[in-house]
């Protein structure tokens, strides 16, 4: 996993994926909070994403954006889609990247397309499956694109040029 270790000099965009209202109940009565999940990235290769709990909505958004920038992590980004396919799994979520030719748009769904469209990544198809739950999809997402390898990255870990790796 390549984390980024600063996040100055960096223009992040954040995104709201899911608010979620719990309802504690005490014998003083009902005590709600809010739970968001934020997913913040450069569009450039960059992303990340946070959780945030508190008794107001904005204040949990502005925890989960905080959450988000120390959780960045590096993206290879191939002329505008992912460089492989990839499976990943977190929790019940099951996520399939595949790479797409330019102009396909992100095919992907709710978590998902916020975290790859934050990401940079412009032409992708993509598969959810098993559960939707936006807190496990969010983490399988990056999980998966975390895994991905560039051609660069395949030859240093093989001790080879780049002419080797494309032509064997």
């Amino acid at each position: 996993m390549n984390r980024v270790k600063t996040t100055q000099d960096l223009e992040l965009k954040e995104r709201l994926v899911a608010v979620n209202r719990v309802t504690k109940v005490t014998k003083g009565g009902r005590t709600m909070t809010f739970a968001a999940i934020v997913v913040v990235g450069n569009e450039d290769g960059i992303v990340g994403w946070g959780l945030g709990k508190a008794g107001e909505v904005t204040a949990a958004i502005a925890k989960a954006t905080e959450s988000a920038k120390k959780n960045l992590i590096q993206v290879p980004v191939l002329k505008g889609t992912v460089p492989h396919e990839q499976l990943a799994k977190f929790g019940g979520a099951r996520v399939y990247l595949q790479p797409a030719t330019h102009g396909t748009g992100v095919k992907a769904g709710g978590a998902m397309r916020a975290v790859l469209e934050s990401a940079g990544i412009h032409d992708v198809l993509a598969k959810s499956k098993g559960s939707s739950n936006p807190h496990n999809l969010v983490k399988a997402t990056i999980l998966a694109l975390s895994e991905m390898r560039d051609a660069r990255q395949v030859a240093q870990n093989r001790g080879v040029s780049l002419d080797v790796v494309f032509n064997g």
